[in-house]
């Protein structure tokens, strides 16, 4: 598996990915919802993928080159999906966290997540400088139950990651 990061916008990927020709090539777009509506930016990134001449799951669920993923409202609430990892990378972190009616449903936390998440981190000790996305990713991801996750964008990852 080849992992790559590029920045939201660069539509000339998806034709650089055209031209490889690997056979059993499947390549997995992930990005942030942000404030973008969740439909027009799916119907965008598969617009792209048709443009390039990529086949996506959703045109083409059993012969596809492209699946298009997005994280809802942003990657951070999956971590809000997943509180006992949470917790395991964060002592201190309250294990009731998921109860508490901002969090309930990990794609519904106003105010922005990744802000959320630094709010609650900070609130009990750490990152007192400012939420080091990259180092709480890492810590947090290291004990995510796959199968335990509550975000509904995070379990559709997971299938279209499973479907590969």
């Amino acid at each position: 598996m080849d992992v790559r990061r590029f920045r939201q916008g660069r539509s000339g990927v998806a034709a650089g990915y055209s031209k490889w020709h690997v056979p059993g090539l499947r390549v997995v777009v992930l990005v942030d919802r942000d404030d973008d509506d969740c439909k027009r930016l799916k119907k965008r990134l598969e617009a792209m993928c048709k443009a390039a001449g990529l086949k996506s799951k959703s045109a083409s669920p059993s012969a596809f080159t492209v699946a298009t993923c997005i994280a809802i409202e942003e990657l951070e609430a999956w971590f809000f999906g997943d509180i006992p990892a949470l917790t395991a990378a964060y002592p201190g972190v309250p294990s009731t966290l998921a109860a508490q009616a901002p969090y309930r449903d990990p794609e519904k936390i106003s105010g922005g997540t990744w802000e959320a998440l630094e709010r609650v981190l900070q609130r009990v000790g750490y990152f007192s400088g400012g939420l080091a996305k990259i180092a709480a990713a890492r810590a947090i991801a290291a004990h995510m139950d796959v199968d335990r996750n509550r975000s509904p964008s995070f379990r559709h990852f997971v299938q279209t990651m499973r479907a590969l």
